[in-house]
């Protein structure tokens, strides 16, 4: 059983993650704000910098809250519901959290649609019709309808890397020269 600190820090994420659903629903921008959020909390896992930034209760509120609209706005051309709620977290003091409250929101919402995610990595970026046959060949493989959220990682070398649950479909090049390694 988890500590009373990882029990309030669950339901907050928890909290957090129905919040942003129930606004995002009512706004009626639940696709728009889904697919946003999943690209801020890839941008702030991969950032130490920036997660560093937006966690540092140093800087004051304002700023980090500017540091989001900047990186929303500028570069993303996020919809001012996703700026208004990502500053929202920041704000609250709880960035630290917003990768973890984003992926609860992400299934909960696939959940209502009935669907599973699938977290594919991949070294480019895949376009509408690509996503489109992964998602059935993934629904086929796992026996449930999949929504592919695509992550950018040039790290993966080639190829693709699917999570579905606890599933892992690891078909990069990266997995392919590992195995190569261990087999020489």
């Amino acid at each position: 059983m988890g500590t009373r600190t990882e029990m309030t820090t669950d339901a907050r994420i928890e909290g957090y993650a129905e919040a942003l659903l129930d606004v995002a629903r009512a706004e009626g921008l639940l696709d728009v704000v889904e697919s946003e959020l999943f690209t801020v909390a890839r941008t702030i896992e991969s950032s130490d910098e920036l997660r560093s930034t937006l966690t540092d209760q140093a800087i004051p509120a304002v700023k980090r809250q500017a540091i989001v609209e900047d990186l929303l706005g500028s570069s993303r051309g996020a919809s001012n519901l996703t700026m208004s709620l990502v500053s929202f977290i920041v704000s609250a003091g709880h960035a630290r959290d917003l990768p973890a409250i984003v992926d609860r929101f992400v299934r909960r919402a696939a959940a209502e649609r009935q669907h599973s995610v699938a977290e594919v990595r991949s070294a480019v970026p895949l376009d509408g019709e690509q996503q489109r046959r992964l998602a059935e060949a993934l629904s086929a493989a796992t026996g449930k309808q999949v929504e592919v959220k695509v992550i950018v990682d040039p790290g993966v070398l080639g190829g693709l890397e699917a999570r579905v649950g606890d599933r892992v479909i690891d078909g990069t090049v990266r997995n392919r020269i590992r195995q190569l390694r261990s087999s020489l």
